[in-house]
């Protein structure tokens, strides 16, 4: 395959086509910008006081019209080990460490809702790991109960948590839509006997379908279907099949990773076999094979590895341009403080990030000693803040009206950011930005690469242009 058409919906230009050679161009390093800056620029010298301090002054400056909060809670623990995964995680078939888990994240809470205060809005809640279903229904109805009695969920409050079909049934969905969930998102990951196999996550394909046709006469209001591509023993062939079935699935949002193989940095990658990953140019037909298949199928391209269905709020909300991203990727949610809680958690509270333990017994210790388990993070700078609304405007509205932006941060953004438009001027020539002395505008081509674009305008990676750590943009 040579060439993908871009999708009409994405912007009132006429068709475009993506050709993969230029797919391929792009095919290097570089952060999600699930946050700016990212998340490997914080620091230790931000710690539990920085953050308690940020939590009081949102308490403080709160009122009666105070923004609502997100909430994300990690559970790490899995009963088997995935090779692929590369999340921070526990693997145990021991049930009985959650009990404990769980006392650590009702410490927690009650530490950062002290400082906090009780009764903050809450119109977005987020389970993941790890996989939150290794708790019991006792387990997170007792979680539900104190986050409920913390915080003032609103009505109609986003509740998702991340599911392992090969942990639940329709029964057990049932006790969490009665928990007050209400946005599902099921690892699928692929469909192909072989692919599982190599990858240790063996999961029929029907299984799958009778827990999205559950969670849909349960009036679940979304289902995502996490899909990696890049996996050992994946072919063209085998992929087509896998995103033949996922179109038959037919979830709400769809969530297309590429795998990263990064065997020194995570362990479990080291299980995966090296040759029988597919090469470079089989990823690159296979995510425009993807991306061709379900534009014709009727999913909304929302942007870099997320698709939904033109009804569903995500599309509404890319149409509308009112997109946001968070820590869990693209969000219908208005940019919003992050209470974070759980192992290796990673929050945001007004100009700040905070990130918690990584490892349990540092966690513990920390909570045991009665203080809260951050140990880093970082404060954000004047130009940390500018150049993330930058970022986050290219990322989710694919639009930078300069004076609009520049008025909201007191600067001259052509001024400010002459070397970044400068740079920006080959990206133009390649049609993937249309540049004018008024915007910046990303192209139905450049929101395939809208990463590469985002990151000219960050200057922690323009400064050392060390960017292995990152996953690939492709």
């Amino acid at each position: 395959m040579s060439s993908l058409p871009i999708p009409a919906s994405a912007a009132p230009a006429p068709p475009a086509l993506l050709s993969a050679s230029l797919l391929r161009r792009f095919d290097v390093p570089g952060p999600r910008y699930t946050s700016y800056p990212t998340a490997d620029r914080f620091v230790e010298a931000f710690g539990a006081e920085e953050h308690a301090q940020a939590l009081r002054q949102r308490r403080d400056a709160a009122g009666p019209r105070a923004l609502p909060l997100s909430i994300y809670v990690h559970i790490p623990f899995c009963e088997s080990l995935c090779y692929y995964c590369a999340c921070n995680k526990i693997v145990t078939r021991h049930h009985a460490r959650a009990a404990e888990y769980l006392q650590d994240l009702l410490t927690e809470l009650r530490l950062q809702v002290d400082l906090l205060g009780r009764g903050a809005p809450v119109s977005q809640l987020h389970l993941g790991g790890g996989t939150p279903t290794f708790f019991s229904d006792e387990e997170l109805g007792m979680l539900m109960a104190a986050l409920r009695e913390a915080f003032d969920f609103l009505p109609g409050a986003e509740c998702a948590i991340e599911v392992d079909p090969r942990t639940v049934d329709e029964a057990r969905l049932a006790r969490l839509a009665a928990l007050g969930f209400n946005r599902l998102s099921l690892g699928v990951q692929d469909f192909d006997a072989q692919v599982q196999k190599a990858v240790h996550r063996i999961q029929p394909a029907a299984q799958v379908f009778a827990l999205t046709e559950a969670a849909r006469r349960l009036g679940f209001s979304s289902i995502n279907a996490d899909l990696i591509y890049g996996l050992p023993r994946q072919s063209r062939a085998s992929f087509e099949r896998t995103l033949a079935q996922v179109v038959a699935l037919r979830p709400d949002r769809i969530a297309l990773y590429a795998y990263a193989h990064l065997p020194e940095r995570f362990k479990p990658q080291r299980r995966i076999v090296a040759e029988e990953l597919p090469d470079a140019a089989t990823k690159i037909d296979m995510l425009a094979r993807a991306i061709e298949r379900l534009g014709e199928a009727g999913y909304a391209y929302i942007g870099m590895d997320h698709f939904a269905l033109p009804e569903d709020p995500l599309a509404v909300a890319r149409r509308q341009g009112r997109l946001h991203r968070n820590f869990q990727g693209y969000s219908t949610q208005p940019d919003c403080d992050i209470v974070a809680l759980g192992v290796s958690a990673i929050g945001r509270v007004g100009a700040s990030y905070s990130q918690n333990a990584k490892t349990l017994d540092d966690y513990r210790d920390r909570l045991r000693q009665g203080r809260l388990p951050v140990v880093r993070g970082l404060a954000l700078g004047r130009d940390d803040v500018v150049r993330r609304s930058a970022i986050m405007a290219v990322m989710c509205q694919g639009r930078i009206d300069f004076e609009t932006m520049g008025a909201a941060n007191l600067i001259d953004f052509p001024r400010y950011f002459a070397a970044e438009l400068q740079a920006l001027q080959p990206l133009a020539a390649q049609g993937l930005v249309r540049l004018d002395a008024h915007e910046l505008e990303v192209t139905p081509a450049g929101w395939y690469v809208v990463r590469a674009i985002a990151m000219v305008f960050d200057r922690y990676l323009q400064a050392d242009r060390l960017r292995t750590r990152f996953s690939k943009i492709i």
